[in-house]
């Protein structure tokens, strides 16, 4: 297993060229926060939006547009209930991000696979929380495309079918096989299966065991595998690397770590990572 470090972060964040606009950086359409869950899929598209994806649009509940529009006026909304609308909106990303707050019932999973019936093979696709649940309970399968599962150990096992006692690398790694995906494996520390190889993350603070924390890292997946779309794999780890970085110079000064408060020091952390090639440098909030 291999340990992730802050090198990735230099490998996958560089200069913006003088000539960018938004198209440069992609287009990532999260779909989730049912009536009762909408602060889930607005923690994860405040975080897609704050990594630097060019263009953001949120497929929700109807109930939630107006929460969105108040607290995150740079993403569009759109009712996930419209069929041909959100169709249209999923093949059209660059980044699909399916699952935070989408609930478990009947809509749910009608949603779900309205979504899996409209990704292309060159799409990226983060699948998270309910939509993991889901899938393991109706036993479907994701479509053609570079799909990364962001479980935690309990989803993990019902995906996998391999209890949290016995979730080995080994073990891990074959399901990963048969998957054929990227899995980040939330824990205390975090590991990603890769077809080629296991990182491990070695940083982390219990301050992050706060509810809604699984939902931005899936929202910063999905903005940094559309804005540094050309190395996918390692926008998956820089994202792992940078939501525990930034929780880390958090907790320095505050006993828990609101998942926003890591959205939000994004862009100030990616500007410092930019800016530095190899040396350690983790003061981005003094």
């Amino acid at each position: 297993m291999e340990k992730l470090t802050e090198q990735i972060l230099h490998d996958v964040i560089r200069p913006r060229p003088a000539n960018s606009f938004k198209g440069s950086y992609g287009k990532v359409t999260l779909i989730g926060g049912n009536s009762n869950f909408g602060g889930a899929i607005i923690m994860a598209s405040t975080a897609a939006v704050c990594a630097g994806a060019g263009l953001v649009t949120t497929a929700t509940a109807a109930s939630n547009s107006g929460a969105l529009h108040a607290q995150l006026p740079e993403a569009m909304f759109a009712d996930f209930t419209a069929d041909q609308q959100l169709a249209d909106l999923v093949s059209a990303a660059t980044t699909v991000v399916v699952g935070p707050g989408l609930g478990d019932n009947d809509q749910s999973l009608h949603i779900l696979k309205n979504v899996f019936a409209h990704v292309r093979p060159e799409q990226n696709l983060v699948i998270d929380g309910s939509a993991i649940t889901l899938m393991a309970r109706e036993k479907l399968t994701a479509p053609a495309a570079n799909v990364i599962y962001t479980p935690h150990e309990m989803e993990w096992q019902r995906l996998s079918g391999i209890k949290i006692g016995e979730q080995t690398e080994a073990k891990n790694q074959a399901v990963r096989d048969q998957l054929n995906a990227t899995v980040v494996l939330k824990k205390h520390h975090t590991e990603i299966y890769t077809a080629s190889q296991i990182y491990q993350l070695t940083i982390g603070s219990p301050a992050q065991a706060v509810g809604g924390m699984g939902d931005t890292l899936a929202g910063m997946v999905g903005g940094f595998t559309a804005e540094f779309s050309n190395q996918p794999q390692k926008a998956v780890l820089a994202a792992v690397y940078a939501h525990s970085a930034i929780a880390d110079k958090i907790a320095e000064s505050q006993y828990i770590v609101l998942p926003h408060q890591i959205s939000r020091a994004l862009p100030s952390f990616m500007k410092k990572m930019e800016q530095v090639p190899t040396e350690h440098q983790i003061g981005f909030l003094n």
